[in-house]
This record gives C-alpha cells, sequence and structure tokens, in this order.
C-alpha cells in the first residue's frame, strides 16, 4: 500500500483496505462522459492526500461520493480564489497562450484555481509589484483570495452533486498534476486585465472548454508579459 494511505485513523467497521479502495475506484471508472470535469481513479488520489488522513477522506467519499469535502491548502496545493469572469479569463489565457491549468473549481460565484504550495504566500507581492497601466483602475484585476498553509477550501465531489454546489471545470486526473506557480498565475492576471479591460466593464468572457489533457498538461513557460 502508498505510504501516502498509511495514518491513525479507524476504518469503517466490517470493510477492509481494499474493499474501501475497491468501492470508490470502481465508482469512478463507473462514470460515464467526458473526463475534464470528472475525478479520475489517481485524483482522488492526489485530492485526499492533502489532508493529514488520507484513507478516512475516501472513505467518506465512498459513502458520500455526491458530498463536497473541505481540504487543506499548503502541501498537495494551494489555491487562488477569484471571482468567477475573472478567474474564467484568467482560465481562457492559461489555456490559449500558456502552459494549461492545473485542477479548476467553480463555487459560489468564485473560480478556484489550483496552484503549487507556496503560491499564496508570493503571488501577493508580485501582484502589488506589478505595475497597472498607470494605476487606472479598469486595468487592474479584482482583489484575490489566496488560499495557503493554515487554510482550507472546499473542493468539489467525485460525482456531480446538485447544481449550486461546487463543480469542476478542471478535475484532477492525475497522481501527481502539474500546478502552476506565482509566476505563471501572476502572467495569467496581467493578460486578464488586458482583456478585462480591451473588452470594458461588464463584459462577460465566452463560456470555453479545457481542451484535453486537463490537469496533466505539460509545463511550458507562457510567453514574455512584455
Amino acid at each position: 500500500m502508498s505510504a501516502w494511505l498509511r495514518d491513525e485513523s479507524p476504518l469503517s467497521p466490517g470493510m477492509s483496505d481494499d474493499e474501501r479502495r475497491t468501492d470508490i475506484f470502481g465508482l469512478l471508472r463507473d462514470e460515464g462522459g467526458p473526463q475534464t470535469a470528472r475525478v479520475t481513479q489517481a485524483g482522488a488520489e492526489w485530492l485526499a492526500s492533502a489532508g493529514p488522513y488520507p484513507r478516512s477522506t475516501l472513505s467518506l467519499w465512498t459513502a458520500r461520493p455526491t458530498a463536497p469535502a473541505v481540504l487543506p491548502c499548503g502541501s498537495a496545493f494551494d489555491v487562488v480564489n477569484a471571482p468567477a469572469f475573472f478567474g474564467r479569463r484568467m482560465l481562457d489565457r492559461l489555456w490559449a497562450d500558456g502552459p494549461g491549468s492545473g485542477p479548476v473549481a467553480a463555487y459560489r460565484g468564485r473560480t478556484l484555481l489550483f496552484a503549487a504550495p507556496g503560491t499564496a504566500q508570493r503571488l501577493p507581492s508580485l501582484l502589488s509589484w506589478e505595475e497597472w497601466g498607470g494605476g487606472e483602475p479598469e486595468t487592474a484585476p479584482p482583489p484575490l483570495l489566496c488560499h495557503g498553509s493554515g487554510d482550507a477550501v472546499t473542493v468539489p465531489p467525485l460525482s456531480p452533486g446538485p447544481a449550486s454546489g461546487p463543480r469542476w471545470m478542471v478535475a484532477p486526473d492525475t497522481r501527481h498534476p502539474w500546478l502552476p506557480g506565482p509566476d505563471v498565475l501572476l502572467w495569467a492576471c496581467v493578460r486578464a486585465a488586458r482583456d478585462q479591460a480591451a473588452a470594458g466593464p461588464g463584459s462577460v468572457p465566452r463560456p470555453r472548454t479545457a481542451p484535453e489533457p486537463s490537469s496533466s498538461a505539460a509545463a511550458r513557460l507562457p510567453r514574455s508579459r512584455s
């Protein structure tokens, strides 16, 4: 058994580790439809590894696969939390001109971009140092919330739940997903802010489906910010 599964959490009575893993992974394999917005077996393992008791997390997901979960940030991932429309612009730029994205979720009018650990500490400083068109408010991004060590976020369920709940836009699909760091996300913010300024206030970006593959995109350097 993988080291990340070895914890001290109590197990559900009458169910062995192998039975539990078979149940949850069988559920994921049986899910039909495109995988861009669906968690894979490897993606579930990665998500569970964020908490101190991964085995218990998998057990809870087995019992309630349509229920969201709360996971800590700072070890497996950080999260950059943007208003929905601006976050969509960032995601469009990451896929159209950059290296792609890691997992991305939507919840309560916000876009949650999963990022490399340490991003939450570094990105706010990079944003404050950036020149935003001479201080014109329409050229600057909206305030972003950065969740890192000591924070926790609500993640969407493994199987689609209520329409009003959290949902995956780009679901985790690998045990070791590539995650954008602060430099890549700063670049995406700059590009998204320029798009927003050019489109005018109140404009809504066109919905775009992230291409395949999703969170396993190969990391390549984004284009220059000049």
